[in-house]
Order: C-alpha cells, then sequence, then structure tokens
C-alpha cells in the first residue's frame, strides 16, 4: 500500500534524519526473549544536559518524541535543547512541536474530520493535483460510540433494539466511514457496539512502546478529538484531546503545537477510606485542581499514595483531566501497568518491550518527593477523601454525600446567578400528577425493526453465566405500566451507569453490581418511571459482571444493559415520555439526573432536566432506589424492604474485601483478547451489511448528513498576500452576543436533540425530514447546513443583550438583537442575525467572561462561530482547545487586560467595534478594542491577542489550519 510505504520510509531512515548535533543518542537496549532494538537514549542525552534525569516523566517522553523527529525543517536542534532544558518556574512563550505516534477518533468529531479529508480530496482533484498526497501518515483509529441513543431501557432487549434504531438513523454515516476504511490505508474504524473510544483506547489500542520497521522503538503518543482522551495518560501515554482541526494536521504530518508547559506535581499519600471510591477521588481532585488554576498546564501524580492505585483508579482522575482544566493528568509507568497490560490480554512479548524501554529510559517507576523538579506542587491524603457527588452544573462543584440534599434544598431559590434555580421555597414539596405514563418515548418510529430473534451481545454471554444462590428468585426486569404517578421538584427521572470515566473501573462496577444485588435481596426497588441505564465503554464489563453473577440484580433494578456507548453522558439519553416532559415544563419542575459520567453542564443531559449530579455507580443505583435528590442518605433510609423494616445506606453498600473477592472476574487477559479479536472478525451483522462508497474521491450524493463543506471554496495554491495593519484588522462591527462566564462548547457547539422550531430544525423539514428522524445534531455534523445552523442555539444559552424581565431574569436560548442598517432592531435566531449580517458584508464579534469555550473538544464551536461571519471574540480567559481552535478556523481570540471586562465597559450591544491587532500577529502581543457608541463618543481599551505560537500566525494568515496544511501537502 502506497502510504505504508511512505509509514516504512519515514522509519527506516531513522538513522539518515540524525545526522545532528544529538545522533549519538540512537543506542541499543535487551528487549527481552533474546531481542535487541534500538531507542533515542534520554540517558545518553542526560549526559549533555544534566537536567533531564529531573524532568517530569511527562516532559521526558515529549522530549524523545522531539529528539527522535529532529529533521533540522519542523523540529530543530533548537527544538530539543529547549525541551531538554525545561526549567520548572520560565515564561512559556516558546512553542514544542510535538510529533505524536497516532491519533484516535470518536464518530461525531471523527465524521466531519472525515469529510475535510474528502473535501481536501475533491480540492486537490479541481486543481488537478495528486489526491494521493491527502492520506494520513500516522494510524488513526475512529470508535463509534457517540450515535446510539437509550430510547429502549429496562429489558433485556433494550441493546438490540436501541442498535436496530442506531443503524437506521445512521445508516449514511456509516455507508461514509466504510467508503473511508477503502479510499485511506491507515484509517481504520471500531464499529459500532464494542465501546467508548477512551476505554478502547486503554484496553486495546494502546501499545505502550511502538517499534518502527527499522526497530526503533519510540514511546507511545497520541492526540484525540474527544477531550477525555486524557484518560490514556493512566498508563503512561502521553496524550490529550484536540479539536478535529488540530487532529487532522496531526494525521497529515503536521507535529501538533503547543506552548512549553509548566508541570504540576500532585503527590498523593494514604490510602482511601472504607466505602469511598476512585469516583469520590476524581471528584475531590478535580475540586482541588480547579482552584488551583492548571489551565493548559500538565499534572504529574508522584508519591506513595499514586503507587497505590490501581491503573482504572489512575485512568479515572486521568480521564477527569478536562473537567479540572489540566492538559494532561499524567501517571507513570510502574509494576501496577504491567499487571493491566497482563490483565488486559497484551502479549507477552510487548509486554517484555514496553518494560524493558521504560527501565532503559530510566522512566520505570512512580517517583518519589524530592525526584523530580515541577513548577509547582499539590497535596492530598487519600484518607481525606469523602463519597461525594458533583452538581447540578458544573463538574467541579462537588458536594459530600451527607450535604447533597440541604445543598439542593438551598440552591432551589437561590439566585441564577449563584449557581441556584431561582425558585420560590414554598414550591419545594409540592408535587404533579402525570397522567397515562407510557414505555416508549415519542422519538422511537411507529414501526421500528423487528427485534432480533434472542439479543445478539446477551446470546454471547449466556454459556457462561452463573446460577444464581437458590435462596433468590428473580422477577422479569421492571416495566412502565400505565397508570398515573406524581412528580416534583428534585425527583430523580435519569439514573444512568454510562461514561468511559466510571465504566473502565471495574471497582466500581461490581459495587454498583454488589448494591443491587443487596438491594434487591432486601425487597427494594426502583420506581418504574425512572430511566435506568447500563450503558459501559467495553462488552468486558456485562461479561465480568455476569460472570459475577451480578447482572441479573442490576436487570432487576431496571440498569438492564441499553448499549456500548457514552449515550446520557454526551446527552444521549434519550427522550423522556411527552407526559412527564409536559408536567415538567407546566410546574416548572427542577427535577435530575444522576449519573456517573464526567460532564453536567446545562441541557447536556436533558434539556428538560435542570439539575444533573456526577456520581459513582453505586450512587448511581442508590439514587435510583431513593427516586429523589431530598433523600440525605447518610440520614435517612434509601426505602423499606420487604420486612417492612427501613433499609439503609450501609446496609446495602458493598465492602472492599466483597469487590475484591469479584476483581478476578474482571481481568482476564483472554476474555479481553477474544473479545477485541472481534472487531475484525466478527463486527457483527447490522456492520457487515453496510455498504460503503468506493473509489479515492468521495461522490458527495445528496445527504442532510453529509455534505462537502465550504472551507475549501475559492481554494488556490497561492497563500494570501502578506497583509497589512488594515488587513488584520476588525472594523465596524457589530456585537452578536454578550455572554457571562463558562459558556462551554455545549452552549456553542450543536449537541442533543434538533428542536423543530429552531433553525436547523426548519432547514431539516424543509429538506423533508421528519421529526422524528431528526436524529442529534452530533450525528449530523457532517451536513454543515445543520451545524451552523445549531450553533449558539442550545436551549439554556443566555445572551445578555437580551434585557433582563422585571423578575430579573433572562430569557435562554440562541437568540440576539440584530440592529439594521436604518438604526431599527429586532430580535431573533443568532443564525438569521448571522445571515443578515453577512448579506450585508458586516463582521460581527462576541464578549464573554471567564473560561470561554470549557468542556468538550467540539470543533464544530469553532467551525460555526466561522461559518456564521464572526470574526473575533473576546474573552477574560479561554479553555485551551476551543482557543486553538479558533486560531485554526481563523478566528481572532482576543483577552481583556487586568480586571476590564465588558460590563465595565458598559457595552449593551448598541455598539459597534474596532479590533487592531499588531501588524504583525506578534503572539500574545497587544491590540487595540474601539468601542464607538450610539452616540458617536468612542473608547479604547487594550487586550491581549490570544494567537500564541508563531505556527498559529501561520496557520491565520492562512485563513486557518485546513488551507495551510492542504497548501503543504499540495505544494
Amino acid at each position: 500500500m502506497k502510504v505504508a510505504a511512505q509509514w516504512d520510509k519515514a522509519t527506516t531512515s531513522e538513522q539518515a534524519r540524525m545526522s545532528h548535533a544529538f545522533a549519538s543518542t540512537l543506542k541499543k537496549f535487551k528487549a527481552g526473549a533474546g531481542r535487541t532494538l534500538q531507542f533515542h537514549s534520554l540517558p545518553a542525552l542526560a549526559e549533555q544536559f544534566p537536567k533531564v534525569k529531573r524532568l517530569p516523566v511527562s516532559m521526558r517522553i515529549v522530549l524523545e518524541s522531539v529528539l527522535r523527529n529532529c529533521d533540522g525543517k519542523k523540529v530543530t536542534e533548537e527544538h530539543v535543547r529547549q525541551v531538554a532544558n525545561w526549567f520548572p518556574q520560565a515564561d512559556r512563550n516558546a512553542e514544542i512541536p510535538f510529533v505524536v505516534a497516532r491519533v484516535v477518533l470518536q464518530d461525531f468529531t471523527g465524521v466531519p474530520l472525515l469529510a475535510d479529508l474528502a473535501a481536501m480530496r475533491s480540492a486537490a482533484a479541481r486543481l488537478g493535483k495528486d489526491v494521493g498526497r491527502i492520506e494520513p501518515l500516522v494510524p488513526v483509529d475512529l470508535v463509534v460510540d457517540h450515535s446510539i441513543m437509550v430510547d429502549h431501557y429496562g429489558t433485556r432487549d433494550a441493546i438490540d433494539l436501541n442498535m436496530k434504531l442506531e443503524f437506521q438513523r445512521n445508516r449514511e454515516r456509516y455507508e461514509f466511514m466504510k467508503w473511508g476504511m477503502q479510499a485511506f490505508d491507515t484509517f481504520k474504524v471500531v464499529p459500532p457496539g464494542f465501546g467508548i473510544v477512551h476505554q478502547v483506547n486503554l484496553e486495546y489500542l494502546a501499545r505502550g512502546v511502538h517499534t518502527g520497521a527499522d526497530g526503533v522503538c519510540y514511546f507511545d503518543s497520541l492526540v484525540g478529538t474527544d477531550s477525555h482522551t486524557t484518560m490514556i495518560n493512566g498508563i503512561g501515554v502521553v496524550g490529550w484531546g484536540v479539536g478535529g482541526i488540530e487532529g487532522e494536521a496531526a494525521m497529515l504530518g503536521q507535529p501538533v503545537y503547543f506552548l512549553t508547559p509548566d508541570v504540576v506535581g500532585f503527590e498523593l499519600t494514604g490510602k482511601l477510606r472504607e466505602g469511598c471510591t476512585a469516583t469520590d477521588l476524581v471528584l475531590t481532585v478535580t475540586e482541588i485542581l480547579r482552584k488551583h488554576k492548571v489551565v493548559g498546564k500538565f499534572v504529574e501524580f508522584f508519591g506513595e499514595g499514586t503507587r497505590s492505585l490501581t491503573v482504572p483508579d489512575r485512568a479515572t482522575i486521568a480521564n477527569m483531566a478536562p473537567e479540572y482544566g489540566a492538559t494532561m493528568g499524567f501517571f507513570p509507568v510502574d509494576e501496577k501497568t504491567i499487571d493491566y497490560f497482563e490483565g488486559t490480554g497484551r502479549s507477552k512479548e510487548e509486554i517484555k518491550t514496553f518494560e524493558a524501554y521504560f527501565r532503559a529510559q530510566g522512566m520505570f517507576g512512580v517517583p518519589m518527593p524530592g525526584e523530580i523538579d515541577y513548577s509547582a506542587t499539590v497535596k492530598l491524603d487519600l484518607g481525606a477523601v469523602t463519597p461525594s457527588l458533583a452538581g447540578p452544573k458544573r463538574p467541579q462543584d462537588r458536594i459530600e454525600l451527607g450535604k447533597v440534599a440541604g445543598t439542593f434544598k438551598s440552591l432551589f431559590s437561590q439566585p441564577i446567578a449563584e449557581n441556584g434555580f431561582n425558585q420560590p421555597p414554598e414550591l419545594l414539596l409540592t408535587r404533579h400528577l402525570v397522567q397515562r405514563t407510557g414505555t416508549e418515548p415519542d422519538r422511537i418510529p411507529d414501526n421500528p425493526p423487528a427485534p432480533l430473534a434472542a439479543p445478539r451481545f446477551e446470546m454471547e454471554m449466556e454459556a457462561n453465566k452463573p446460577t444464581l444462590p437458590s435462596a433468590v428468585t428473580l422477577a422479569p426486569p421492571p416495566k412502565i405500566e400505565t397508570g398515573d404517578i406524581t412528580i416534583g421538584n428534585g425527583d430523580v427521572l435519569i439514573a444512568a451507569i454510562t461514561s468511559c470515566t466510571n465504566t473502565s473501573n471495574p471497582g466500581v462496577l461490581l459495587a454498583a453490581g454488589l448494591l443491587a444485588k443487596k438491594a434487591v435481596e432486601k425487597g427494594l426497588r426502583v420506581k418504574p418511571h425512572i430511566k435506568t441505564s447500563l450503558a459501559p465503554g467495553s462488552r468486558i464489563v456485562t461479561e465480568y459482571l455476569t460472570q459475577a453473577g451480578l447482572m441479573p440484580y442490576l436487570e432487576q433494578l431496571g440498569f438492564a444493559l441499553a448499549g456500548y456507548g457514552c449515550t446520557t453522558c454526551i446527552g444521549n439519553a434519550g427522550d423522556l415520555t411527552p407526559q412527564i416532559n409536559e408536567a415538567i415544563s407546566k410546574g416548572d419542575l427542577v427535577c435530575a439526573a444522576v449519573l456517573s459520567g464526567n460532564r453536567n453542564f446545562e441541557a447536556r443531559i436533558h434539556p428538560n432536566l435542570k439539575a444533573n449530579f456526577l456520581a459513582s455507580p453505586p450512587l448511581v443505583v442508590a439514587y435510583a432506589i431513593a427516586g429523589t435528590m431530598l433523600t440525605d442518605l447518610m440520614t435517612e433510609p434509601l426505602g423499606k424492604g420487604t420486612d417492612g423494616k427501613d433499609v439503609w445506606l450501609g446496609d446495602v453498600w458493598p465492602t472492599s474485601d466483597e469487590i475484591h473477592k469479584l476483581m478476578k472476574f474482571a481481568m482476564n487477559g483472554k476474555a479481553f483478547h477474544a473479545n477485541y479479536g472481534k472487531v475484525q472478525s466478527d463486527p457483527g451483522p447490522l456492520w457487515e451489511r453496510i455498504q460503503g462508497g468506493t473509489g479515492d474521491i468521495y461522490g458527495w450524493p445528496k445527504s442532510t448528513y453529509i455534505a462537502e463543506p465550504p472551507f475549501f471554496e475559492g481554494f488556490a495554491l497561492a497563500p494570501p498576500e502578506a497583509r497589512d495593519a488594515e488587513a488584520v484588522s476588525v472594523r465596524g462591527a457589530r456585537i452578536m452576543a454578550l455572554f457571562g462566564d463558562s459558556i462551554t462548547t455545549d452552549h456553542i457547539s450543536p449537541a442533543g436533540s434538533i428542536k423543530a422550531s429552531s433553525p436547523a430544525g426548519q432547514w431539516l423539514q424543509a429538506h423533508g425530514v421528519t421529526k422524528l428522524d431528526f436524529n442529534s445534531y452530533g450525528a449530523r455534523r457532517g451536513n454543515h447546513e445543520v451545524m451552523m445552523r445549531g450553533t449558539f442555539a442550545n436551549v439554556r444559552i443566555k445572551n445578555l443583550m437580551i434585557p433582563a424581565g422585571p423578575d430579573g431574569s433572562r430569557e435562554e436560548g440562541g437568540v440576539t438583537i440584530y440592529r439594521a442598517e436604518d438604526g431599527t432592531s429586532e430580535k431573533m435566531f443568532i443564525y438569521d442575525a448571522a445571515m443578515r449580517y453577512v448579506a450585508q458584508g458586516r463582521p460581527t464579534v462576541i464578549f464573554a467572561g471567564e473560561e470561554y469555550g470549557t468542556g468538550s473538544s467540539r470543533d464544530w464551536a469553532a467551525k460555526g462561530t466561522q461559518l456564521l461571519g464572526i470574526k473575533a471574540v473576546v474573552a477574560r480567559s479561554f479553555e485551551r482547545i476551543h482557543r486553538s481552535n479558533l486560531v485554526g478556523m481563523g478566528v481572532l481570540p482576543l483577552q481583556f487586560q487586568g480586571s476590564a471586562t465588558w460590563q465595565s465597559l458598559r457595552l449593551n450591544g448598541e455598539e459597534t467595534i474596532d479590533i487592531v491587532p499588531d501588524p504583525a500577529l506578534r503572539p500574545q502581543s497587544d491590540a487595540l478594542l474601539i468601542v464607538t457608541r450610539k452616540d458617536g463618543t468612542r473608547e479604547e481599551l487594550p487586550l491581549t491577542l490570544r494567537i500564541d505560537t508563531p505556527i498559529e500566525v501561520d496557520y491565520y494568515l492562512h485563513g486557518g489550519i485546513l488551507p495551510f496544511v492542504l497548501r503543504q501537502l499540495l505544494s
């Protein structure tokens, strides 16, 4: 294959490219079984740069990549010196060109990325160029995990019914993926039904160490188009989430450029107390590090407490690095890592090479205090961790278990600005009648595909299912029966065991199963109107839960297998019944979801559920049983058992010994090997029936799912001419929105369900798509017409340009005030106003507060911003990935200096805005903001240009990273 030849040529020319000052660092080491391999030795480099021995482990892995890829062009000798001389406290203005070993994608971000690649080939073909130049130069794995929804739940056939619907809804997307598999040599797909990308990456894709065709070993490293790519840091792999834009460049041979980071050392001491879980620990770590402000920094864990943590516990902490704001949450490699590789079915040969390589690099083992130089250190005694939840709106807002009910009651009447719900306290205990509840959400088609004769995934496990103890008789899983119920504030309506953060951790899943077993034995039940689901990140989970005899008990409480995918954690919880939705809306109820996920931002889980809490899997089960957040699980019973006596949380909470006895079912190397062997050999009949297109160039058939993106319209091989000061300025811009703090990519990027009345819904209906077939924004990320209409359309976003009501409340939803040329104004959807401004040739800008762009690494948050004609975003601070993505799409990010805010400027949306940056766009230079008010008065204010690195200057001047990369590939 052509690309394989390109890759082999790249790897076999290592020695030829090492003709520089550090060529002598290419050494040999014994890899076991009589094999000798080569490597670029950091101990040898330390002879020239003694600081290398005290570098953080994560920085040494970055250094090895820079050393190995030093070619005098993209990576120079100066880059090697710069990283080797990393100083803990220094001004961070130098960029590192980091060449990664591979790229991972999830399907929501992977499909638009594949569409961009296909569009690049179409652009190359129009120019008469060799389309084969558009080819991933590193291995790329796409895992389909974001598409399945929890439409069916609580029954053993839910998994098959949900997957049937998934394939029915996403057939066009999956056909496009299959075209990509045959068109690009190094593009592979893990089909639906295998798991969540980060858990699959941890258990299967990650090798720890790679060996090139020339016998040169190097560290595994990657970027992924999902924020929680950092989960892989739990096994000593350097990697983090990037936007699809940046991930695409990495695929095509570009280094990932990032500012030299601070590295914060996090020392863990002691041990977790009985009853505390890894989820409680990670929520505590998130709270601590958010306060420590580690945005853009590496966090590296060390110390005796770190050594005591299992790899799944480490991966749980690493996974939530985006929640505490760090680029990575890194754990070094030690004996626990080797145990994990053995338990997940890696071969003996690769495990021996893995350990031998890390030892040869002098990097095996968790460092102790005093061994590493860190920029700063943080310390936590594991014994201080207590059972906790986080919420109701942000993952960093940790609440001790005993304070959850009291906190909810307090927040119920607190102002919105103080994270509350602004409800009269006397309404807290009122309840509303829900009549004639049904079994299915209204989005289910009238005639869904017929279920399989027997559930496929259950059949695979049935043969090894253990016999339950004879004393226990299990009733069939609960079903929703027609009848009247009441719901009220604080009621739990969704309870989901979901998300790679926790379902990769057998300790907390076995705990959930054991709690379910004890609860069922005591006669506890979950109210049937609560939408319960189990959606793990790997088939291995249901296999070991079945082997351990726990799956039937989870099913009895409604936690039947609903799918292998992200589901509730990314907003695919499926709908509630129309009657429940109506009761919530009429009563303006503050109802809750409890999930073992990593994100709980407003409107993410379900648009009608205002309170969302992150919890460990056993606490998800417990709150499903309690049925309300108003129950204090520390001082009130969960419910009454069959004997009429109160059952308390302590009566059903599993002990660490009980969990440990079942761990043998979870770490079974043969089971992991057999499971992932089916990715290629037996992906399932639903996937095998998908027929993809053929050929090197995509035909772009008419589709509301996949469309050729407009980013290469009018593309020319010659880059734009050098710009003068006026050309890089924004003049006469209107303000599109005035936002407060913590505007997330969930607010900006289209996500979740599509409302029929929204611009996207109207467009779909105009193109013959009925509401039942809308699917989600995530599934339609391959069509820019849908996505640009859904940008800034979140039902909970608040544009503070809209005047407050008499009670001080603000209208929610993606609306703005359009200012016409004749001086009139009109409230309308942001999309509609944007198109009017674009038609006039008038630029627009956005103003925001702190942490703009927090959340998932959604490239459409930047792509949609650009397509709406927004030229600049001015904020108090930016989240790392979104800032980078804005530059990558040719949108200027600018930051207020000092204590300045748009509020201190007294902006209300009537002003016109000029932004004049430094003509050379020097990274992080000053720019001038000029505000012209309605009465003609002007005010000037300095801003900081958040184009952070020299390469980002090039990206911006080329119109974005995509045209920059395409010009490089074709020239």
